[in-house]
């Protein structure tokens, strides 16, 4: 009776144990629990709910008293705990802190002797996307095998290794699919592909609280997930780093070695890996006769994944694909026939990692020793032809910030140049060789540091393609990505420390001894405490979350349409006036307010003492007008793409810090949008959301006086519809192809997946030529780059119309683009807008918001909300 109250009060205690965020480090009482007799039910007839995940980790941890060990190391945007699990020998578990740091050294990141006997570290992650829900399912099995004293053969794999465990990176998904497919499921599980428990709702529970995919989030860390994990990720850099997903419940299994293209920048060393440890699987599953593939799909050449990122930061990077995913369920008949279980993928799952385990451990030696050897080689002798890479600093101080915020997260190091000088260099602007300016606040970053190839693979012009059949983007690099005039140099430059600080509107360097941190000290007022006005360029994200911070303060702004100087500073289109003429009823808190928010958002402003211009419109001019605080709705819901609303929703709340309100697409036809100053429409499929009914409600908001934003799919569904400038360019007619290329037909038929994409573009950058007299391009030069994942197959918009971003020829800057595209993408329309009525409607055929990490696109989506027709 003794031990039957014990083991129910365990799981009770343990959890109470995580929910104050203390690790469960101390002995037990009672036995070592298999996951079946911890939970109740067997492993693979029912999905485990998150907190009954950890309740388990924590038991199983409890029970492993110096071997393992527990942190938390964050939580999720809805609250949910995020922990890891070492796993070590007690030796090895007594140190382990000398053993990261130990790490560190072989990279080069921390000074001192680094000893080459060493454990290496495997890091394996779970459950990345929440309705590949097996992985958190099999990680219990894995973690009692790990703890289990009677499985010599897994307790001798960690006689040379450190394991850290993260048995769920995406708890929030997990939930939202667990607790559905809970709710729905038969008592006894339905397999036929038919039952409603095989058709997950929108948005499905792949995604993080924000519907963004955090395994393409690794190299952005957009997400606070993200963020967090690599946070503790950069503490240790694993030797190995092993993914575990599933895919369509009609496959079978994948590992590696993965599929071509391979990044360029992978060492023949981590080609060769590939295949051990592919060859450790393939014994396990060939020894149970399971169905297996490699080499196919699954590439390693973009830099988001669970699998390249960490490549690129000197690991063996592997991702282990299950064929289920959130229709799979409990069981599932697959078209051959075959009944699919969870319990069977668990298997599987269980297999892998424990394969890893073994392949790490027989090869540790060589793990330690090339893993050496890949940050000697980068801090010695870089790959690649450029040596530095620049940033201007006195373009955008906001969006150059942003940019070194971003470096510090990923332990780039970087400086500023020492002096000016003429260098010969690769122009990002202009995407040719030639002489370029460098100046002294100019951001430098050097490839002879420990992070060279990951600084190679951010930062190179044009990636090395090998095979165009690729799983995601082909372009990325950062100097497109932020918007920021960048150069390639072949050569090194020297460089100094120091510290970013704003004076005028103008980057400078403050030179010290200590880390290039940026300074958060970035205003510059003058000492009059009640100056005419406050003055605010309108430059980046920065500058927008400045707005919405005065604007939900009830501060009266206005906005620049026409460029001006005054006391001896010139002022482009779109800066922000906060003029103290309409702010009398703050009093003195007006000046506080505009500091504070200056501060929070880390802007420059400057205060004036008289609205009277040396040239253009003085500050009461008719070129100066004022603006609204809008209020904005967005739809979601079936139809529309979730990952492009999360990413909306994303902006909002969490960049700039705006109120915004989500009307469902199955009520949308009952709101009253009266109430609404602006209506975006993110991509998706419209033809069953904006009925003939629904539209003509929306088109009579905005005559009157309402603001339409449609991106991408939402453009091409207003495309040609009454009242809607936005038209599509007309297509050969088959008569006239067929007269031009009569066997155009008689195609192989292996050849159709090669051939497809001759007709996409796949994440690739171009140049958009911008109108930047417009509002919506405020705060931008020329061009703007562009990430293109479709062909803007537009014609330019006819009178009544404005063509404010467009595509010329010879725009192409990076990444691939199929042969056929090029028609699509030459005299195209990409943004722009049109009056109707009072209101207007604005087209952005592509997405500025892509994923939160293109962020030189957020001021045209902040300037389609908060600047344009108002």
């Amino acid at each position: 009776m003794k031990n039957v109250l014990l083991r129910a009060l365990c799981p009770l205690l343990c959890w109470l144990l995580i929910c104050f965020g203390v690790a469960a480090q101390t002995p037990a009482a009672g036995p070592l629990l298999t996951p079946e007799q911890f939970l109740g039910y067997q492993l693979g007839t029912r999905f485990t709910p998150h907190a009954e995940l950890l309740r388990y980790v924590a038991h199983v941890v409890q029970h492993s008293p110096g071997r393992m060990q527990q942190q938390r190391y964050g939580r999720t945007y809805e609250n949910r705990p995020l922990e890891l699990v070492y796993v070590a020998t007690p030796e090895n578990l007594s140190h382990l802190d000398d053993i990261r740091r130990n790490n560190l050294r072989l990279a080069g990141l921390e000074t001192g002797a680094a000893a080459t006997k060493a454990p290496a570290v495997v890091w394996l992650s779970y459950n990345v996307h929440g309705n590949e829900a097996v992985s958190s399912e099999a990680v219990m099995q894995v973690l009692y095998d790990l703890a289990n004293p009677a499985a010599a053969a897994v307790q001798a794999y960690l006689k040379n290794l450190v394991v850290i465990i993260d048995p769920c990176v995406n708890p929030d998904g997990r939930d939202r699919y667990a607790q559905w497919y809970n709710r729905v499921a038969n008592q006894q599980p339905n397999a036929s592909p038919l039952s409603w428990e095989h058709h997950e709702p929108w948005p499905g529970g792949r995604y993080n609280h924000y519907y963004f995919d955090l395994n393409r989030d690794w190299a952005w860390q957009t997400q606070q997930e993200s963020r967090q994990r690599i946070t503790v990720y950069n503490q240790w850099l694993p030797q190995v780093h092993a993914d575990f997903h599933e895919m369509s419940p009609q496959a079978p299994y994948y590992f590696s070695p993965a599929a071509k293209p391979f990044h360029a920048d992978l060492t023949d060393w981590q080609r060769k890996f590939q295949n051990v440890i592919g060859d450790y699987n393939r014994k396990v599953f060939d020894q149970h006769n399971w169905l297996y593939f490699t080499r196919e799909t699954y590439d390693l050449f973009a830099p988001f994944y669970g699998d390249t990122w960490p490549a690129f930061n000197g690991a063996i990077g592997v991702t282990y694909e299950q064929g289920g995913g959130g229709s799979a369920g409990l069981s599932y008949v697959k078209t051959d026939g075959d009944t699919l279980t969870l319990a069977q993928r668990i298997e599987h799952h269980r297999a892998t990692s424990l394969a890893t385990l073994q392949a790490a451990s027989d090869r540790h030696q060589e793990l330690i020793r090339e893993f050496q050897k890949f940050y000697t080689d980068a801090r010695t002798k870089p790959r690649g032809e450029y040596k530095s890479y620049v940033l201007a600093g006195s373009a955008d101080p906001g969006q150059v910030r942003a940019l070194t915020q971003y470096l510090d997260r990923q332990q780039i190091r970087y400086g500023f140049a020492s002096k000016r000088s003429r260098q010969p260099g690769y122009s990002y602007a202009t995407g040719q060789q030639q002489t370029v300016q460098i100046e002294p606040q100019d951001v430098v970053i050097s490839m002879y540091q420990p992070k060279s190839t990951l600084v190679k693979v951010l930062f190179e012009p044009q990636a090395q393609l090998e095979d165009s059949l690729t799983y995601d983007l082909t372009a990325w690099s950062l100097p497109y990505a932020f918007g920021l005039n960048g150069y390639a140099l072949k050569n090194q430059l020297s460089v100094v420390g120091g510290q970013l600080s704003v004076v005028g509107g103008q980057l400078s360097v403050v030179s010290s001894g200590s880390k290039n941190e940026p300074s958060t000290n970035n205003r510059q007022l003058t000492t009059n405490a009640t100056p005419y006005a406050y003055l605010a360029r309108w430059n980046s994200l920065q500058d927008v979350r400045f707005l919405s911070g005065l604007m939900q303060q009830g501060v009266k702004l206005r906005v620049a349409d026409e460029p001006f100087e005054t006391e001896d500073q010139q002022y482009q289109r779109g800066t922000l006036i906060i003029p103290r003429t309409g702010n009398e009823r703050l009093g003195a808190r007006f000046d506080q307010l505009v500091r504070a928010q200056a501060d929070s958002a880390g802007v420059t402003v400057q205060a004036v003492q008289s609205g009277l211009s040396t040239t253009g419109g003085d500050l009461g001019s008719r070129s100066v007008r004022p603006l609204k605080m809008p209020t904005v709705a967005v739809l979601a819901g079936p139809g529309i793409d979730a990952t492009a609303f999360g990413e909306v929703w994303h902006f909002f709340e969490q960049q700039v810090g705006y109120p915004v309100t989500v009307l469902g697409t199955d009520y949308f036809s009952s709101v009253p949008l009266s109430k609404f100053d602006v209506l975006i429409l993110p991509d998706g499929r419209y033809d069953d959301v904006l009925t003939d009914k629904a539209l003509a409600s929306v088109k009579t908001w905005v005559r009157g006086g309402g603001r339409l934003i449609a991106l991408e799919g939402a453009s091409r569904f207003l495309a040609g519809n009454k009242d809607f400038l936005l038209k599509t360019k007309a297509t050969d007619s088959t008569a006239t192809s067929k007269k031009k290329a009569p066997y155009a037909a008689l195609r192989r038929y292996a050849d159709a997946e090669r051939e497809g994409i001759a007709e996409r573009v796949q994440g690739s950058v171009f140049r958009v030529q911008l109108d930047n007299t417009h509002p919506l391009a405020f705060g931008y030069g020329t061009t703007y780059f562009a990430l293109l994942r479709d062909v803007p197959n537009y014609q330019f918009l006819p009178k009544g119309g404005w063509n404010v971003g467009v595509l010329k020829k010879d725009s192409y800057a990076a990444g691939f683009a199929g042969r056929n595209t090029q028609r699509g993408l030459t005299d195209s329309f990409v943004l722009g807008t049109q009056d109707l009525g009072r209101g207007q409607v604005i087209y952005l055929a592509d997405n500025p918001l892509f994923r939160a990490f293109w962020q030189g696109g957020k001021l045209l989506f902040g300037n389609a909300v908060f600047i344009v027709g108002q």
